[in-house]
Parts: C-alpha cells; structure tokens; sequence
C-alpha cells in the first residue's frame, strides 16, 4: 500500500499519472499482482509544508507500507525504480523522498478481517 503526498499544486492528470508510475514501481519490484496494491496520491497545501531547504518545488513524499522480508536489494530496486517513475512525470529525483514501513503479515487483516499470516497473500514476500 502507497501513500503519496504532493506538496505542490497538482492537476488531476498530474496525479492520475504518479498513481501510476508509483503503482508500476511496487508490481515491478515488490512483485505484487497488479490488482493488488492500493495507491492513494494526496495533495498538500505548500503553505502548510515545511520542506527541507535542498528541494525544489515538487517536494514528494512516498509512503509504502509492506509486509515485513523484503532484502535490501529489493529496497534499493523500489527506491530506484520509484524514482524513475516520478522523474516521468516531472518530479526531480531530489525532490522524492521514500518511507518503507514494514509490518508483520499478522498485523494485516484481509479477506474479510483474516490475519495476512493465516492466508494466501498471492505472492512471495521475500524477494
């Protein structure tokens, strides 16, 4: 699941389009089915951000939250590949930040209230 917030102005297109190219990264590399991975692209009021003086004006930050056993390869691959996704659609690579949290599958609740742990998620974990 990503949240990605936008610290800048934004058109509906302009988001449409992170979504996507944020929701391709996480199929891409986390290997998740592509039905499967929520996205959410909130955008920020800039006067309500206070940002870090190196970035410019398209400040982004990307939050995912995963289940727990991704290898550090992989990490570096989502980072990367987040990255090139948003550098499309006019984001700078210094102007994105990514957040990883990772959580134990049995602190999901699934199919209807089921643990993660206790099911078939539908994809490996430990790529």
């Amino acid at each position: 699941m990503a949240r990605v917030e936008v610290c800048w102005r934004s058109t509906p297109d302009e988001r449409r389009r992170i979504g996507s190219a944020v929701h391709a990264a996480l199929v891409e590399v986390l290997k998740v089915p592509a039905d499967d991975p929520t996205v959410m692209v909130i955008e920020r009021d800039p006067d309500g951000v206070i940002a870090p003086s190196k970035v410019c004006d398209r400040y982004t930050i990307v939050s995912v939250t995963m289940f727990s056993g991704r290898t550090s390869t992989a990490k570096r691959g989502l980072y990367a590949s987040l990255v090139r996704g948003l550098e499309a659609c006019g984001i700078p690579a210094s102007d994105v930040l990514t957040v990883l949290e990772e959580l134990p599958m049995g602190n999901w609740g699934v199919d209807g209230g089921i643990p993660a742990s206790e099911t078939n998620v539908g994809f490996e974990v430990d790529v």
